[in-house]
């Protein structure tokens, strides 16, 4: 079956996902700038979560380039990225409200794993159904970023209970790390 359908409904959830989000934003009662000061860890939380949901849009959008065809395993890996991307406007928000309280961190770097290995196997999925000869293949490669991104997880959720600062210091440095272009896909499909 064609990717069309699976495209279009990724990007309409994605942008839902991110209007969620900036709705979470309550505005203040106030008109001085004393009253934006309790909104400064949601408004820096929220930047985060925008940021990676971001990335996931535009990774997404150009592991679907490679593609050719979907089908029925690669709808449910897809369903299931989906899934986990849409817990982010919950743990975002939360650990906004709570001023990156432990649990909350924690639970976001979960929400931010899951995404991480959800994605990985969507990939691999779509690896195994075009071939490990396939341009896709040789794009993605051993997926070293995704790779380091996990261990960066789960060191960050272990850390969130020492100090919730140091673990969102590695979930922004994932962050960086992907807001560097990949251009793995587009180096391959241009060959």
């Amino acid at each position: 079956m064609g990717k069309g359908r699976l495209e279009a409904f990724s990007d309409g959830v994605i942008a839902i996902i991110i209007t969620i989000m900036v709705l979470e934003l309550k505005v203040p009662h106030e008109d001085n700038l004393a009253a934006l000061r309790p909104l400064i860890p949601v408004f820096l939380s929220y930047v985060l979560s925008f940021i990676y949901l971001g990335i996931y849009w535009n990774n997404h959008h150009h592991l679907l380039q490679a593609v050719r065809h979907v089908n029925g395993s690669v709808l449910w890996a897809n369903l299931n990225l989906l899934f986990c991307l849409s817990l982010i406007p919950f743990v975002t928000g939360w650990m906004g409200e709570n001023h990156f309280a432990t649990l909350p961190v924690a639970l976001y770097g979960i929400v931010l794993l899951s995404s991480a290995i959800a994605y990985y196997i969507l990939a691999r999925i779509l690896v195994a159904s075009h071939g490990k000869d396939s341009a896709l293949a040789s794009a993605l490669g051993g997926d070293f970023k995704g790779k380091v991104s996990v261990l960066i997880y789960a060191v960050a959720i272990g850390l969130s209970f020492v100090n919730s600062w140091f673990a969102c210091i590695l979930y922004t440095l994932v962050a960086v790390m992907w807001l560097i272009p990949d251009r793995r896909i587009e180096k391959t499909l241009t060959r």
